[in-house]
């Protein structure tokens, strides 16, 4: 009996022991806390990955940002050469795409050229002066209008913009100041319009003798009762046509004179006030000459004087600068004019 007690159950001999965590939940929380790890590792292992291959772009970016800065400075270096050979100057005429055109050449013919990526293409209009290369005929640059006129006269596409409106403005004048009377119109240098009359040779002497015309046709028909004045001035009018003085056109002639011996002291005295004038300048001298000189032609005088002390390298001036000033300005006039004549 007793041996038989001893015989243990072999079922109950497989049991685990009751401190072995033996409960499902347990080992399902080692297995998810592994695989979260495992991921985590993962994903670093990805993004060091992508980092490093960034890296490599950013090298290559870098490397090719260098190749393409000197391929600009030798494309600049060699647009420097093209344009710094001896050029060909022509005429553009049509744009036939982004980068090519035709362009006439001073010989007559018509060229298909290609035009440089650097020039403006707001710029090549027709009719554009263009600088062509010598060999290749390619269009370089654009040129001023004014670079080549013997091109654009040949041109008839470019509508002039010369005008003829002179006899026109002198009638719209003399409207408007009837329209806004009481008024006064007031010519000044009339000489430039009022000239005596010659046989003209050139088409700008005949529209100023147009205009002559017309200001004489306005003032023989000016309405006195009309409260509008006409008032011209000049200081050449022994050029004026003798028709536009004649009575009943220019009413009153009034002459401003050449200063007298008192009138020149003055002038000569505002002009030398701020002058560094030596002591042996007397310019009672020039005041007691008899020539006929005005205020601008003493004002020249003593302007000259200055230069010449300065060219000479003094800070005073000296008698002998006025001298040469006074010959300078001052010359005598073949005749004398009659204004009242």
């Amino acid at each position: 009996m007793a041996a038989s007690a001893m015989v243990l159950d072999p079922k109950s001999s497989l049991e685990p022991p009751a401190s072995f965590p033996s409960t499902r939940s347990d080992l399902l929380g080692l297995a998810e806390q592994s695989s979260d790890e495992d991921d985590l590792y993962s994903r670093l292992k990805s993004l060091q990955r992508q980092l490093e291959f960034i890296d490599i772009q950013e090298e290559y970016v870098k490397d090719e940002q260098k190749n393409l800065k000197r391929e600009l400075l030798r494309a600049q270096e060699e647009v420097k050469r093209i344009q710094s050979v001896p050029l060909v100057i022509g005429q553009f005429m049509e744009m036939v795409d982004q980068n090519n055109g035709i362009v006439g050449s001073t010989t007559g013919s018509n060229y298909y050229v290609r035009i440089l990526s650097t020039i403006n293409r707001e710029l090549l209009k027709p009719s554009a002066s263009v600088a062509l290369h010598r060999h290749s005929n390619a269009l370089v640059d654009v040129l001023p209008p004014e670079a080549d006129s013997s091109i654009s006269l040949l041109s008839q596409s470019e509508k002039p913009d010369v005008t003829y409106n002179g006899p026109r403005m002198v009638r719209d004048v003399f409207r408007l100041a009837k329209e806004n009377a009481p008024a006064i119109i007031f010519i000044d240098e009339v000489d430039a319009i009022a000239t005596a009359r010659f046989d003209a040779q050139t088409g700008a002497d005949r529209e100023v003798q147009r205009i002559l015309m017309e200001l004489l046709n306005q003032m023989d028909g000016f309405d006195q009762t009309v409260n509008v004045k006409v008032i011209m001035a000049t200081n050449r009018a022994d050029t004026l046509d003798p028709a536009l003085l004649r009575p009943g056109r220019l009413d009153r002639k009034i002459e401003f004179p050449l200063p007298d011996r008192r009138q020149k002291r003055l002038v000569f005295q505002v002009c030398t006030a701020k002058m560094n004038l030596s002591d042996e300048v007397d310019l009672e001298d020039y005041v007691s000459r008899p020539d006929k000189i005005s205020a601008a032609e003493i004002a020249a005088i003593c302007q000259e004087a200055g230069m010449h002390a300065v060219r000479k390298n003094r800070y005073v001036i000296l008698p002998k600068d006025f001298e040469k000033g006074y010959r300078t300005n001052v010359k005598k006039p073949d005749t004398d004019f009659e204004f009242y004549k």
